[in-house]
């Protein structure tokens, strides 16, 4: 075997993202916990937190609409309030949580970004950069958080390490979704081990392969329990137990992201597409919620996505590309069981650009905000998280 330090490092950074040389992972945090749900594709918000105090709704849906709550109706929307409901397919996850206090709702949030496209406004997002300067893609928001989060732990659940937490030196990632044997095995990390003996870094070469291995472990042995020895299951719903697990007992800075929300066309309503990959989405966050334990009471989940979708539905009986969304603030310990930040009536004279939800809550300030009440942080720490951009506190945590 022809190795030399310089590829040996370079293979473990791409085979086993959690051995980081020159930093360590192992010690858990003990303060809150942020975990970041990424929809990609642009999830129909719409549809989910469902406006059903409003006749405009009904009249822009004719065939997606969710019918108005009814407790005789399988299908109708459950209520929140007098003005909002949720998706039938969240009955029996997110509902509970919403009940006790342990969900809200941000309607009408978003980014500043027009251009309705995937890649850039999911880019705008994960950087969390000033939209009218140049951008730095070296530099995301989660990792300009880690810098500043004393003896936080981050950790990306993603087969590559996004934008949000470039920036912050050594970040471990690893493909939750992902089963099988490592790809250094046993001996090659033993032969490893040795040739850096006495090496300013064997410690943290050493360090790397046990935290690799724990979280290896960590993942098959659950997916083992669950599935009676057959195939990895996929969806969202086992994963997110398995980052529940990994975050409880590890890690307190995470994110994850579920693709698939891009619902142009046949989106379906009270059943269908939509109503099957939020179900799975609902599974998953109750399940988080339960595997991570007691460490519920310090942990936030922020949902969210690129943007939302248009307000009125279209010929193929979806939704396009659209501005404002509604994202989810969960945890044991937040100010839940309401729909928080600046409203406006549902109707055609407020829609912006005559075709989608507005926005009046800006990712960065909404984050900003729970940054404040979440670790104290003081506003110069903030601009350098969120450059330009003013924290708005909802009183969430």
């Amino acid at each position: 075997m022809n190795l030399n330090r310089r590829t040996v490092l370079l293979g473990m950074a791409a085979a086993s993202p959690l051995a980081t040389a020159g930093r360590l992972w192992a010690a858990p945090f003990g303060g809150s916990r942020l975990l970041v749900v990424f929809l990609r594709g642009a999830y129909d918000a719409t549809n989910i937190i469902i406006p059903t105090g409003s006749d405009f709704y009904y009249a822009s849906r004719p065939t997606l609409a969710i019918p108005r709550p009814d407790s005789t109706n399988p299908h109708a929307a459950l209520p929140l309030d007098a003005a909002w409901a949720l998706h039938p397919a969240l009955r029996d996850t997110i509902l509970p949580l919403y009940q006790k206090g342990e969900v809200a709702f941000i309607p009408f949030a978003g980014t500043d970004d027009l251009t309705r496209s995937h890649f850039e406004t999911q880019d705008t997002i994960e950087l969390g950069q000033d939209i009218k300067g140049s951008r730095n893609y070296r530099s995301g928001f989660m990792g300009r958080l880690a810098q500043r989060l004393n003896g936080a732990s981050p950790i990306s659940f993603t087969p590559q390490l996004p934008l949000t937490f470039q920036g912050a030196g050594a970040i471990p990632n690893v493909a939750i979704n992902a089963v099988g044997k490592p790809a250094i095995t046993a001996h090659q990390a033993q032969l490893i081990s040795n040739m850096y003996a006495g090496h300013p870094l064997a410690s943290a070469v050493d360090e790397g392969f046990h935290v690799r291995d724990d979280v290896y472990h960590a993942i098959t042995d659950k997916l083992t329990q669950a599935s009676r020895g057959a195939a990895s299951p996929k969806g969202f719903e086992l994963s997110a137990r398995r980052i529940g697990q990994l975050m409880r007992d590890r890690f307190s800075l995470g994110f994850v992201d579920v693709g698939g929300w891009d619902t142009h066309v046949n989106q379906g309503g009270a059943t269908g597409y939509l109503a099957d990959r939020i179900g799975e989405l609902g599974r998953g966050l109750a399940g988080f919620s339960e595997e991570i334990g007691s460490e519920w009471h310090n942990t936030v989940v922020v949902v969210i996505s690129e943007f939302g979708r248009t307000f009125r539905e279209n010929g193929d009986r979806g939704t396009d590309h659209g501005h404002g969304s509604i994202y989810w603030v969960l945890g044991g310990g937040i100010k839940g069981g309401r729909l928080a930040g600046e409203q406006i009536p549902v109707d055609q004279k407020h829609l912006f650009q005559n075709r989608d939800y507005p926005v009046l809550t800006d990712y960065r300030a909404l984050f900003g905000g729970l940054f404040t009440r979440m670790y104290g942080l003081k506003q110069t720490d903030l601009q350098a998280i969120f450059p330009a951009a003013r924290p708005t506190d909802l009183n969430l945590v």
